[in-house]
């Protein structure tokens, strides 16, 4: 018997606007380019280190993952395949200090001349070794409670994914040093914290 007191939503897009807040979806690329790794700088909250990347639109997942990244980088993209098989899924509810925000991240190749789009997120784009950012890892990210100056991490979600690339795809051409640290970073509270 059909319960009377239960509403009924004439769409079912004004039934998700009543009863849900998220997850929102977005979309991260990490770019191999010039023999490393892509990372932008962000010009607004959050600030620090971020892996190019932004919200999910109305479109295939790859395809946001490559307008994002040509936007905040100025690079076209090839993105590995397949593309229903991205590097990793995070939902962590807290890895992004704005809403519960899910990402998805794909891995490609960047083509063209590194320069981000003026009126996007990145204030700037460069070139990390796989060194340099397995000596990132544990470095603090932004929490905009504390306002923290010696943040380099505008994500708690970003040095994960950045772990996760570095064990499955780049593992056996780190130096020792880095994958200690790779290692090391995977056993942080961090870390278990966002991947579950």
């Amino acid at each position: 018997m059909p319960n009377p007191d239960k509403k009924i939503y004439p769409t079912f897009k004004e039934y998700l606007k009543d009863k849900y807040e998220g997850p929102y979806c977005a979309t991260d690329l990490l770019v191999r380019y010039n023999g490393g790794l892509v990372l932008i700088e962000r010009k607004f909250p959050p600030f620090g280190l971020a892996i190019p990347g932004g919200m999910a639109e109305k479109m295939h997942f790859h395809k946001n993952s490559i307008k994002e990244g040509l936007e905040e980088t100025g690079l076209d993209f090839i993105v590995d395949k397949p593309f229903y098989k991205p590097l990793c899924v995070l939902s962590y509810p807290e890895q992004d200090p704005r809403a519960f925000v899910s990402s998805i991240t794909f891995t490609g190749v960047g083509v063209g001349k590194l320069m981000p789009h003026p009126d996007e997120d990145a204030k700037n784009a460069r070139v990390l070794t796989i060194e340099d950012i397995a000596n990132l890892l544990d470095k603090p990210f932004y929490e905009p409670e504390k306002k923290n100056s010696d943040a380099v991490w505008a994500f708690k979600s970003h040095p994960v994914i950045l772990c996760i690339y570095l064990k499955e795809r780049e593992f056996q051409n780190l130096s020792e040093h880095s994958k200690e640290l790779v290692l090391k970073y995977e056993q942080s509270q961090n870390y278990k914290r966002v991947v579950g």
